[in-house]
This record gives C-alpha cells, structure tokens and sequence, in this order.
C-alpha cells in the first residue's frame, strides 16, 4: 500500500512551539492579576474599583489556566479518509451475500 506524503500545512505545531504560545498567554493573564492585587491598595476610596480589582485578583487565575490549557488544533480539520477500498482476496466460489432484510422471507414479514 503506498503511503500519503504529508503537506506541511497539514502537520500539527510542533510541542515546544505549542508550549511556547501557551505560556505566554499564561504569564499575560498572570501580569494582569498581579497588577490587580497592587491596584487594590491604591483604590481604597472607590469601593467598586477595589471590588473590581479583588475579582479580578481572585478569578485570573482560573481563567489563565483555563486559557493555558488550550491546544491550537490548526491541522486537519478531522482524520484523512483512505483512498478507494481495495480487494485483498476475492471471495470463494460460489459465495453468495446474504439478503439486506436479515434472511427472512416475503411471508414472514407480511406475517408479523
């Protein structure tokens, strides 16, 4: 059987490359939290910018691992299908399928 060549457009990222683009998004994510844990002292006279400030402290992490743990699938779409169906032995002689209807007669079904 002859073997598909792979086009460069079809083949995944390569895993470091992959990795790579994952943790800086995380280490974005994570700037931004930290950003949010100082901007909570400086805030103290606005109440809505300290709640802001602690929710966004307190729910960063979650969404960068969430965000981290995210693969680009930029490949094929889905698994390749083979090429046209290839006899490797031809049946007995004599061979005969049996019936699409599971064998019973005309009779049978009229019956039930």
């Amino acid at each position: 059987m002859k073997k598909q060549q792979q086009s460069v457009t079809s083949l995944p990222r390569s895993p470091e490359d992959e990795r790579r683009t994952r943790m800086i998004k995380y280490l974005i994510v994570m700037g931004i939290r930290i950003v949010c844990l100082i901007a909570v002292f400086f805030v103290l006279q606005w109440w809505w910018a300290v709640a802001l400030c602690a929710a966004g402290a307190i729910v960063l992490p979650y969404i960068a691992v969430i965000i981290a743990n995210q693969t680009m699938n930029t490949g094929v779409a889905g698994p390749e299908r083979p090429g046209a169906i290839q006899v490797y032995r031809m049946p007995p002689a004599g061979f005969t399928p049996p019936p699409a209807d599971g064998g019973r007669d005309d009779d049978e079904r009229t019956a039930s």
